[in-house]
């Protein structure tokens, strides 16, 4: 797949029984030489070395580091995949190519070389609805520093932030979320104008 595939919405063919994903990718430090943009790329090469099939990757965006003050800007996308396997299984492929390109898991919601979240899966709401809602409903200073022990999707932030939900309008506007039913278009047009201002298309 060319770089400019990677950079626009693209389709491909899919494999037998795959299950679709969307994920975010994300980056604000270079890598190998490598500026946050063509961590992105090599990411998504990566990924499909691994067994991931990219249907549609978004435009690359720059926004601002989160929270306000954790490093400089960063590089974010959407991408729709395909994997046969599990979500606990893709989600374990995706933290091994962070692994590759450098990324440390030192200071939570820190700068990093990437950053690859598992933001759906297909309709499922993983574990349960419960804990689903747990983690959703967690206060703000909670989100610093408590970490699941378990996978937890759709990732219970997705309807707060703009860096996913832009990226994500270029690939799956019409995915519905399985808890609350709502669209990521209508998730998006719910965003404060000025945090859609701030995710700007390279």
């Amino acid at each position: 797949m060319s770089e400019m595939e990677k950079r626009g919405k693209i389709s491909v063919e899919s494999p037998e029984h795959g299950c679709v994903y969307l994920i975010a990718l994300g980056s604000n430090l270079n890598f190998s030489g490598n500026n946050p943009s063509d961590v992105l790329v090599g990411a998504l090469v990566a990924l499909e070395d691994r067994g991931f099939v990219i249907r549609a990757c978004s435009r690359y965006f720059n926004t601002p580091a989160y929270p306000a003050g954790a490093g400089p800007e960063f590089v974010n996308a959407a991408a729709e995949v395909e994997y046969v396997g599990t979500a606990a299984e893709a989600l374990a492929q995706m933290h091994a190519v962070e692994e590759e390109m450098g990324r440390a898991r030192a200071v939570r919601w820190g700068a990093r070389t990437l950053d690859l979240d598992l933001i759906a899966a297909g309709d499922s709401v993983l574990p349960d609805a419960k804990t689903h809602k747990y983690w959703c409903d967690l206060p703000l200073g909670a989100q610093k520093t408590a970490v699941p022990e378990v996978l937890i999707v759709p990732h219970p932030r997705l309807c707060e932030r703009a860096f996913v939900l832009v990226p994500l309008m270029d690939v799956a506007p019409d995915w519905c979320h399985p808890v609350t039913g709502r669209s990521v278009r209508e998730m998006h047009d719910a965003l404060s104008d000025s945090a859609r201002a701030e995710v700007v298309p390279l």
